[in-house]
């Protein structure tokens, strides 16, 4: 089945992921700083399923470009990382750097360590009845560790860091994501979801494209092959299978994580299910690479939107250009940001803007569906664990 739309990610000769240097001049800001992190992300459709995103983070002051692809599974062009890699290696990363500076604060000494990371959706129902919904289930995290704790010490002490990540706040409870809808430049009450008290962000338009790139010698993303093989239950590996108007799959994304010894962190992202590509990712705290919390907003965001692209390409509704801003607010890690607490996380919101001539009950339903659907959604509105095992090396 041939893909949809061009492949701008690939012909644009624009490096996939870079720092912006000039974020004002681009006129995204972050959003007020409520928690310890405020992160605004804007995401726009280019072509299919290319979207690109920039996100600013208040703690870090940092504007990061990143672009997201699908591969054979939805007919996109497999230029990019899928938006659930995203979450999957924004998450490694997050939960590394807590693991790290909890091992700091407590005098332990690592010697080596390795993070294999599993993510799980799920997708049932069928789209022409609007009956279809994405779910989330819990995490596996398979840490290989040298250090000289015993192991139930050990154990107690990655239970902790893990607790430790922003991410944590997303996680545990169930969070409403709260919506704003623009149609045409008109604000729109929303349907089904919660509506966001406040007005409509100002629409960003094409203001993506004053984005300027700073010079880096490193290869922030690459793909690094196909994800070796793996069996899952209801897994996805057709063409076209994830555009099914009936469902009832399985997805795993898979995170292996590494530090470099020049303190980059390296984390391969796995796509078992849908089955596809596997990129790497590169991700940092100071400023080399995108931090976790800007991955795991770029993912949610990314996510959302893949949506939207799903619900009318098998409905065959009108909307050739879509756009959102969305707000994330993260405590500060636990131990990375010396709270000594559970990381913490606000709802997330998000200002919907859509260009169509359908009617303004069908963009409305646009959202609510899109909403539906969407795993990182799902993702926050689930009560998740992470279900450890400690592999000592």
């Amino acid at each position: 089945m041939a893909a949809l739309g061009d492949d701008i990610i690939g012909s644009s000769g624009v490096a996939p992921f870079y720092k912006v240097t000039n974020a004002d001049a681009v006129s995204i800001d972050a959003p007020e700083n409520r928690k310890g992190d405020a992160l605004r992300t804007w995401v726009r459709s280019l072509s299919g399923f290319q979207k690109e995103a920039l996100v600013r983070s208040a703690k870090t002051g940092e504007t990061w470009r990143l672009v997201s692809d699908e591969g054979p599974y939805l007919n996109g062009h497999d230029a990019a990382p899928c938006p659930l890699a995203f979450l999957s290696c924004g998450m490694a990363a997050s939960f590394m750097n807590e693991i790290l500076a909890l091992a700091k604060i407590k005098g332990i000494e690592i010697r080596k360590l390795k993070l294999i990371q599993d993510n799980y959706y799920t997708m049932k129902g069928s789209m022409p009845k609007r009956t279809m919904v994405g779910g989330a289930e819990n995490i596996d995290l398979q840490v290989e560790i040298d250090c000289d704790l015993n192991d139930a010490a050990l154990n107690e002490f990655l239970i902790n860091a893990t607790y430790a990540s922003p991410l944590n706040g997303l996680m545990r409870g169930q969070l409403e994501s709260l919506f704003k809808l623009g149609k045409n430049g008109t604000e729109l009450p929303t349907a089904k979801v919660a509506e966001l008290d406040g007005a409509l962000f100002p629409d960003p338009g094409n203001h993506f494209a004053k984005s300027e790139a700073e010079a880096s010698d490193l290869d922030l993303m690459e793909p690094v092959g196909p994800t070796p093989k793996k069996d899952v239950v209801l897994g996805t590996s057709a063409a076209g299978g994830s555009m099914a108007s009936e469902q009832d799959r399985r997805l795993n994304i898979g995170a292996v994580a590494v530090m470099r010894e020049d303190g980059i962190k390296e984390i391969q992202q796995m796509q078992y299910s849908p089955y596809g590509t596997s990129f790497r990712f590169l991700s940092s705290e100071d400023g080399r690479a995108p931090d976790a919390n800007s991955l795991i907003s770029a993912g949610i965001g990314f996510c959302f939107m893949t949506q939207f692209g799903r619900f009318v390409s098998m409905l065959k509704l009108d909307l050739p250009d879509y756009r959102i801003v969305q707000d994330t607010h993260f405590s500060l890690g636990g131990a990375s940001g010396g709270t000594g607490k559970a990381g913490e996380a606000d709802s997330i919101e998000t200002h919907v803007y859509l260009e169509t001539t359908e009617a303004d009950e069908t963009a409305q339903e646009m959202l609510d569906i899109s909403e539906q659907t969407c795993f990182l959604h799902a993702f926050c509105r689930t009560d998740l664990k992470t279900k450890l095992k400690v592999v000592r090396v």
